[in-house]
């Protein structure tokens, strides 16, 4: 076979001096020594070489990059990987998006296993996670050797994935020394909060034999994070307006008739609740990893993996706001002055708007736990068995989330959205400084809360026909409940006999225009009962947030793994099948033959047959070409699969809305190829291009269905057709109904392409042969039809979660006793909501633009001191509302993050 080879001045041209060591053209009869590579260029060399053996398109991070990274948790890690993005909850990564294809569509293994993790956050990005997508800031990175991502599929790959397949691995003892103890410490300074956090990681392995061994990992962090700035809840248009400088009649004055403009395409827009967020985040990460390891023969490796995590959190959120999301408040108010742009008003001041103050605090806490028993047996030299075995748990508990909201009436205001957003500036009337001015409004407690369980066994056999071909076949049973509730007032939330004077504090956010607000004191009103659950503090099921889902998949999958010769070119990959069964239950509440509401199951099965087939051909030596072409699912997402299906009658009208428990799974045909070049151990560049064929997206649509084809019961419709007076002989459970409900719409092509280099200066000179970069570039680009109830094409647009480029660049220094990297991740604009609400079109995120420099001195063999700063340029995150527009919806920044801290190896 030809091999490649790259000459000093190509390499310093093409690549910018990534061919170190090509100072001169090896020859054939070279004979090269092995060298042993540690440190950054040590994960490197092991990420490239899990890349370059793998048959499908791998990328992976290996410990040493984990580790010397200043991430707060997996996602952090994650986000330097090609063509994975994430989305951040209060200043720290907490899901991933992989190609374009957001958290429900992508599959997260821990040793082997499908899991899943779910936490709470603000508002502004969804609150409780009650789907499918997986919440990394629930784990810190201490705990894991390596993180795997797999963007093409297999056979072998267990269905659910149309993104990417990520493996989250703990490390195992028998690969390590005799004896590794390794006690690291930091100390973390945020300038925004002003707060130091401590940060500890322990991991001690032990081979007790040559036969046994037993490792351990203990992670413990504090974070206390302030999240401030501001936001809009969405902007509205209503057609009245009370007064422009006194002047109730619009004839009489033009600046009264533009902000009273009628025509339905020309009203104008106005933040619904124009205010300033004060959030303060106090969070507590504590892991364990345990790994017994046991060698019994040559032939014989059995591991028991235990992972635990616990993630207390308690969030503190601040408003001081206006009010004007309220059409009886906004036709009083008096107008003195205002500026538009567009159909936005940017700019106004109000003589009498009435401002609003909240104090909401929550409590939160994820647990997560998982035991995997594996085991591989090679009972021949050609024929293997691999087993697995595992559980894995998550509770997510919101125990309290309570909110005291006071109101004062006519005290005036201004906002003023006419420069960037960290340059919002609101103001309100001295009034709104005076407690005397404020009443008691709102009262809420709304408890609540997600469970997700995993349990898995998997079996598969491999036999070596030859040295050429592989048989694989194998069988795997999952199991998966989910299960959601939230509780709230019995009565209504308002001031239930409670009075705000003399409860109110002084509260120094610093934002706006410097003065403190008055802020209600929720430890008084806790005093006072309100968490009780007792008299008017009694709380009752919220039955519309009440669901279970529980899928149970058998799954059987054949492949054939090759190696051979093409000429005289390596030929490798693999091809098969995997079959899946699927049965699937939710639950919904209905209306029982007593008049009262029961949650009751409603049933689904479903089934498929997915090929797979990967190619890798070495045209010449350290080339390698790569083609995959497959086909995969993505389950319905939990919310839209519950059987909440409510029976609507009013006259002739028929209707059912809700949830659908009979989706099906979105289906894809996924093709990739690419080209790798190796330049050396730790130096490469590659190119992939990809192609998804999705065949449908889930929309809210209609159709048309009888509620006995739906399990809806008799007695639930009858009741409905009673109230509407209707005749029992045309309105039963048999009757045709319209449905409203998530179905399969139309799907789209989603295309784009990966581009990778990395490598050192080492072509210009000794000197340079430290000074390292790592750069990438993903494109991704997709257009889907967006329908409304009707059919009819309301929008196209990209996926939610889609930034059609993202890119990351990292420039390293390292010898043997000094490291230095800085990292730049990069991600476009993305939409979170391709219609939009309040006619506002659509809904998005702007860009962003993370630095982090991460730096380490080695004192010793033992002793490393390290020196971090994440988040250099204090990155805000910006969302907007209205694709024409942009108005501005919610910015925050949570300030730089700089670690200082010490690791002891031994």
């Amino acid at each position: 076979m030809k091999k490649f080879y790259i000459k000093p001045l190509v390499a310093a041209i093409a690549l910018t001096a990534a061919g170190q060591g090509y100072a001169q053209e090896a020859s054939a009869e070279n004979t090269l020594e092995e060298v042993v590579v540690t440190g950054f260029r040590g994960s490197l060399q092991s990420s490239l070489n899990t890349k370059r053996d793998s048959v499908g398109v791998v990328d992976a991070i290996y410990a040493e990059d984990i580790a010397d990274f200043p991430d707060n948790n997996l996602a952090e890690s994650l986000q330097r990987i090609p063509g994975v993005a994430i989305s951040r909850a209060g200043g720290e990564g907490q899901q991933i998006t992989v190609r374009g294809l957001g958290p429900d569509y992508t599959r997260i293994r821990i040793n082997g296993m499908e899991s899943m993790s779910s936490t709470g956050g603000t508002d502004a990005i969804g609150g409780n996670n009650r789907g499918r997508g997986f919440d990394f800031n629930t784990f810190s990175s201490d705990l894991f050797s390596n993180l795997i991502v797999s963007k093409t599929n297999s056979a072998e790959i267990e269905e659910g994935s149309l993104g990417a397949t990520v493996d989250l691995k703990t490390a195992r003892p028998m690969e390590l020394d005799d004896f590794v103890l390794s006690v690291g410490g930091n100390l973390n300074y945020n300038d925004k909060s002003e707060k130091v956090d401590p940060k500890i990681a322990v991991m001690v392995s032990k081979q007790f034999s040559d036969t046994f061994g037993a490792l351990l990992s203990v992670s413990y962090a504090d974070r206390n994070i302030t999240d401030e700035g501001n936001s809009t809840v969405r902007w509205a248009t209503y057609p009245d307006v009370g007064s422009y400088r006194g002047i109730t009649d619009p004839t009489l004055s033009p600046e009264l008739a533009r902000l009273e403009e009628t025509e339905e395409d020309r009203r104008l827009f106005h933040p619904r609740i124009p205010r300033y967020d004060s959030y303060t985040h106090e969070i507590t990460r504590t892991g364990v990893a345990a790994t017994f390891q046991w060698l019994p023969t040559d032939a014989t490796d059995i591991v028991l993996d235990v992972l635990y995590s616990k993630h207390d959190a308690t969030r503190n959120e601040i408003f001081m706001q206006g009010i004007g999301n309220s059409t009886a408040d906004y036709d009083d108010y008096n107008f003195t002055d205002y500026e538009i742009d567009g159909q936005t008003i940017v700019y106004a001041a109000i003589s009498n708007a009435n401002a609003q103050v909240e104090n909401r605090f929550d409590e939160l806490t994820t647990e997560f736990q998982q035991v995997t028993l594996s085991a591989t047996h090679e009972f021949t030299d050609r024929l293997r068995m691999n087993v697995l075995l595992g559980n894995s748990s998550s509770e997510f508990s919101n125990p309290v989330q309570t909110t005291i909201i006071a109101r004062a009436n006519g005290v005036g205001m201004t906002w003023d959205y006419r420069g960037d957003s960290a340059d919002t500036l609101l103001t309100w009337g001295e009034d709104a400084y005076d407690e005397s001015s404020y009443t008691l409004s709102g009262i809420r407690q709304r408890p609540q809360g997600t469970n997700n369980e995993f349990t898995n066994l998997t079996a598969d056999l491999e036999f070596d026909f030859n040295d050429s071909v592989t048989l694989k076949a194998g069988v795997t049973s999952k199991s998966f409940k989910f299960d959601t509730y939230q509780s709230r007032y019995a009565t209504n939330e308002g001031a239930k006999g409670l009075t705000i004077a003399g409860n109110m504090y002084e509260y120094d956010s610093g934002l706006g225009d410097g003065r403190a607000w008055l802020v209600p004191d929720l430890d008084k009103f806790i005093d006072a009962g309100i968490l009780s659950n007792s008299g008017d503090f009694a709380l009752s099921p919220r039955t519309n947030d009440i669901y279970a889902v529980e899928e149970d998949t058998t799954s059987l999958f054949t492949q054939v793994d090759f190696n051979t010769q093409l000429g005289e070119m390596p030929l490798s990959g693999n091809f098969g099948f995997r079959f899946f069964s699927t049965d699937q239950a939710s639950t919904g509440w209905f209306e029982n033959s007593e008049g009262n509401d029961v949650q009751e199951w409603v049933e689904h099965s479903y089934d498929d047959i997915l090929p797979a087939l990967n190619l890798r051909l070495e045209p010449m030596e350290d080339v390698v070409f790569r083609f995959s072409v497959s086909e995969g699912i993505t389950r319905g997402g939990l919310s839209s699969l519950r059987a909440d299906q409510g029976v609507s009658v009013n006259g002739s009208s028929y209707t059912i809305t809700g949830g659908n428990p009979f989706l099906e799974p979105t289906k894809a045909t996924s093709y990739d190829a690419g080209i790798e070049l190796y330049i050396t151990d730790t130096s490469a560049m590659s190119m992939t291009v990809f192609k998804k064929e999705i065949g449908s997206h889930i929309q809210r649509l209609r159709d048309q269905k009888t509620p006995a084809e739906l399990g809806i019961p008799a007695s639930e419709v009858a009741a409905q057709c009673e109230n509407a007076a209707q005749n029992p002989e045309s309105c039963n459970v048999n009757a045709v109904f319209d449905r409203s409900v998530p179905l399969n719409g139309p799907g789209g092509d989603l295309h784009g392409f990966e581009w990778q280099l990395q490598g050192d200066f080492g072509a210009f000179g000794d000197a340079w042969a430290n000074v390292g970069y790592i750069a990438n570039y993903t494109y991704v680009k997709t257009e889907l039809a967006y329908l409304n109830e009707f059919g009819a094409v309301d929008v196209v647009a990209n996926l939610q979660n889609l930034s059609e480029v993202t890119k990351s660049a990292t420039l390293y220094y390292e010898n043997d006793v000094f490291s230095a990297r800085i990292a730049l991740v990069d991600r476009s604009d993305y939409l979170t909501d391709p219609r939009g609400r309040d006619s506002n079109n659509q809904h998005g995120t702007y860009g962003t633009s993370n630095v982090d420099f991460s730096s380490s001195y080695q004192f010793n063999d033992n002793l490393k001191f390290n020196f971090d700063i994440s988040n250099l340029t204090n990155q805000g995150d910006d969302q907007w509302v209205d694709r024409e527009d942009l108005r501005l919806s919610y910015y925050h920044e949570t300030g730089t993050q700089v670690s200082l801290g010490a690791q002891y190896k031994f």
